[in-house]
């Protein structure tokens, strides 16, 4: 049976989106599932220049990479074998994230964005490139039930229930890690203390309803020549 082609330009659009965003630069990759045993994943080169109606990867969950594939797409394949709730994932490199991790710290749960990991996003401390399937399993483990796992030095990975929400937690990450930033730089010179959400604060917070996750995605592919082509 033909796959519905909306996947594939779903893919290409978050691909641009988060290299538009500045969420990835030269590396990185995005991915959706389409059924138990098997994803797309986007192609092999910088997201921000992915064409339009450029050709997906089709990855099995289970097996050898395609040898087109990047070897740490590794790591979606354990994800999406480990997490059958999650159905996108992007491995990004946020620079506010990544600048943060290399003080092996993560953003607390201090706003309304940074609520959707809260108490904090896992940490994996090992800033060497995941390319052995040993150490994609043990990336899975350590993101667990989380939206997202930081990689020491080397990015993060955000997870969703679709491509969309896990793009749309990918920039909440970012602002969270840049809040993080300013608020520790201001108590450390005036001795205030950061405020962290309680845990009913950050579990009402971290709410869908409303379309939150539709407008940001909106926010983030705005513009984007394959779904003006869809209007």
């Amino acid at each position: 049976m033909a796959r519905d082609d909306s996947l594939d330009r779903t893919v290409r659009v978050a691909a641009r989106a988060l290299g538009r965003a500045g969420l990835a630069h030269a590396y990185g990759h995005c991915s959706a599932r389409i059924d138990r045993e098997h994803f797309l994943v986007c192609a092999p080169r910088p997201m921000g220049l992915v064409g339009v109606g450029e050709p997906n990867v089709e990855v099995p969950i289970e097996g050898e990479l395609p040898a087109q594939v990047l070897g740490e797409v590794r790591v979606h394949q354990a994800i999406y074998r480990r997490r059958g709730d999650v159905g996108g994932i992007c491995r990004v490199q946020p620079p506010a994230t990544m600048a943060l991790s290399t003080l092996r710290l993560t953003p607390r749960a201090r706003h309304g964005f940074s609520a959707y990991f809260a108490p904090a996003p896992p940490l994996w401390d090992d800033p060497m490139l995941v390319r052995s399937n040993e150490g994609a399993i043990a990336v899975a483990e350590e993101l667990g039930d989380a939206s997202a796992v930081v990689l020491r030095g080397n990015g993060a990975i955000t997870v969703g229930s679709d491509l969309q929400h896990a793009a749309v937690l990918a920039w909440y990450l970012e602002d969270s890690a840049r809040l993080e930033l300013s608020v520790r730089s201001a108590s450390s010179s005036d001795g205030a203390e950061p405020i962290e959400l309680s845990v009913a604060e950050a579990e009402a917070r971290a709410t869908w309803d409303g379309g939150l996750a539709e407008r940001m995605w909106d926010y983030l592919t705005a513009g984007d020549p394959e779904l003006s082509e869809h209007l």
